[in-house]
């Protein structure tokens, strides 16, 4: 993939008693331990709705039905350049549990910016929250 053609990668604004989940990323991958909108890759001839759903079964065990994009943004990591659409989307089944994360939390619009927040996900926050 060329430098200037980003990733399409989809996350999920899940809420819920007024809170968000934030989910922590693992060792031994990139951006180790930084805090992220549960979400992923859209693979090819997914939609972002269906790419959202599946990543949210694979990385949660959850059923979701994803609603409207919330925000979308361009970001330059040192290793790939990503287009990111957060999109609303709610728990519509069994519960978030921790299968590829090394934590789960429920957080406070207000409190996001106070966790290591992986760099795009902090920008879509100080776009959407600030």
């Amino acid at each position: 993939m060329k430098r200037n053609q980003p990733l399409e990668v989809v996350a999920a604004l899940l809420e819920k008693d007024g809170k968000v989940l934030i989910c922590q990323r693992p060792a031994g991958k990139a951006r180790a331990h930084q805090w992220e909108f549960p979400g992923g890759k859209i693979e090819p001839g997914e939609t972002p709705d269906q790419a959202l759903q599946r990543e949210c079964r694979e990385e949660l065990g959850a059923d979701i039905t994803a609603n409207s994009p919330a925000a979308d943004i361009v970001f330059d990591y040192p290793d790939v350049r990503v287009h990111l659409t957060l999109i609303r989307a709610r728990v519509t089944g069994r519960g978030p549990q921790a299968l590829e994360h090394e934590a789960l939390c429920w957080v406070d619009y207000h409190d996001l910016l106070a966790f290591d927040l992986c760099p795009a996900d902090r920008r879509l926050v100080e776009a959407l929250f600030s």
